[in-house]
C-alpha cells in the first residue's frame, strides 16, 4: 500500500514538472512570430502661392449721418417723409412756419423796386452815388436774409439715404432740442476695421477687402480700404483701416456684424492635408511622417500657416517633393518600417 501511495506522488510530480515544460515553450515561441509592418497612405507635398489672409469682425456705419435742423425755433406745418423712406439729395422733407419768410420776401420786393428808382435817378444825376450804392447794400443783405430764412424754412435732405428718426409732428413747436430728422447714407457704407499692429506696414490705401454678414448668410461683398488711422491702440494693439463698399443694391444696412476678410499679398509654401499633421500631446508641437527611400518614416516638427479648406500651409519643416504620410500615423514611431498601400 505505502509503495503504490509513492508510485501516485511520483506520478503526480511529474506530470506538473511536464506542464510546466510545456508552457515555458509556448512562451519561448513568441518572440519567433513575425512582426507586423503597419500600413500607411503617402500623399506628395506640393508648393503654391498661398493667399495670406487675415479674418476680423466689424460693424456696417453709414458712409455719412446728417441732421436735419432749422437754425431758428418754430412751429413746424408739414411733415413730407417718414422713418425708413428713401430719400433724395435736395428732397424736401418738411417745412416750417412761413409768416417771418414771407415778410423778408415781401420786403426784399419792396427793396428790389426802390433799387430800381434809385439807380435810375442816379443814371439821370438825381441821387449820390453814396446813396445807390447804401440801397445796393441794402437790398443783398435783405436777399441773403431771405435765402437764409428759405433754407431754414422749407428743410430739405442734405444727402441721399435712409431717414432713420423723426422727432416731431406736425404743429410741435420745434425747440431746437433734438434734430427734426436723420438721415444716413448707405451707398456706399463703411466698416472700421480693427487690424493687429504687426500688420500695419503690410495695409495700403486702396487694397481690396471681402466681407459677409450674418443677416445675409450665402452672400459676398467686395469692399476697398480708404483711409488708415495714423495711429495704434496702447490697450488693443490693433489701429483702425476705413473700408468703403459700394453697396449698390442697399443690402447692408448700419449695425450689421460683418466678418471682414483682409489679404496682405501672397507667400510660395508647401501644401500638404491636414489629415498628415499629427499634434504631440502636452506640447501642442505639431508634426509629420516623412516616408523614406528604405520605407521607413522620420518624425519631422513643422510650423504651420494657414488652415485653407482641408489642406495646411507649412512655412517650416518640409520642402515641396516630400513624401508625406497622410492616413496611419496612430501605430508610427521614429524610423520603423512602414508598408505603403
Amino acid at each position: 500500500m505505502e509503495k503504490i501511495v509513492k508510485i501516485m506522488v511520483f506520478a503526480g510530480i511529474a506530470a506538473v514538472v511536464a506542464g510546466c515544460a510545456g508552457k515555458s515553450g509556448d512562451k519561448a515561441a513568441v518572440p519567433g512570430a513575425a512582426a507586423v509592418v503597419p500600413s500607411v497612405e503617402v500623399v506628395t507635398a506640393v508648393s503654391r502661392d498661398v493667399p495670406q489672409e487675415s479674418s476680423y469682425s466689424a460693424s456696417v456705419e453709414a458712409y455719412a449721418t446728417n441732421n436735419i435742423v432749422s437754425q431758428s425755433a418754430g412751429r413746424i406745418r408739414r411733415i413730407n417723409v417718414e422713418v425708413g423712406d428713401y430719400v433724395t439729395k435736395g428732397q424736401v422733407v418738411a417745412e416750417m412756419d412761413r409768416l417771418q419768410l414771407e415778410q423778408t420776401r415781401l420786403q426784399l420786393q419792396n427793396d428790389s423796386t426802390e433799387l430800381a428808382r434809385i439807380r435810375s435817378l442816379y443814371e439821370e444825376g438825381g441821387v449820390a452815388k453814396s446813396d445807390l450804392e447804401a440801397m445796393e447794400l441794402g437790398y443783398n443783405v435783405r436777399r441773403s436774409t431771405y435765402a437764409n430764412l428759405l433754407e431754414n424754412t422749407v428743410l430739405r435732405a442734405p444727402i441721399t439715404g435712409y431717414i432713420t428718426a423723426r422727432n416731431y409732428d406736425v404743429n410741435d413747436m420745434y425747440a431746437m432740442s433734438m434734430p427734426i430728422f436723420t438721415v444716413q447714407q448707405v451707398v456706399p457704407v463703411k466698416l472700421k476695421v480693427g487690424i493687429s499692429e504687426s500688420e500695419y506696414s503690410k495695409v495700403h490705401k486702396g487694397d481690396k477687402v471681402s466681407l459677409t454678414v450674418d443677416a445675409l448668410p450665402g452672400r459676398s461683398f467686395t469692399g476697398r480700404i480708404e483711409r488708415i488711422y495714423p495711429t495704434i491702440d496702447a490697450a488693443t494693439h490693433t489701429f483702425l483701416a476705413e473700408v468703403v463698399v459700394g453697396n449698390s443694391d442697399r443690402l447692408l444696412r448700419p449695425g450689421m456684424f460683418a466678418r471682414v476678410v483682409v489679404c496682405f499679398g501672397s507667400l510660395h509654401n508647401v501644401i500638404i492635408p491636414d489629415t498628415a499633421v499629427v499634434k504631440m500631446e502636452g506640447t501642442g508641437q505639431k508634426y509629420v511622417y516623412i516616408l523614406n527611400a528604405d520605407n521607413t518614416v522620420s518624425f519631422v516638427p513643422v510650423t504651420l500657416g494657414r488652415h485653407i479648406g482641408n489642406e495646411y500651409e507649412v512655412t517650416e519643416g518640409i520642402a515641396a517633393g516630400a513624401n508625406v504620410v497622410a492616413k496611419g500615423q496612430a501605430s508610427l514611431k521614429d524610423g520603423i518600417a512602414v508598408n505603403v498601400l
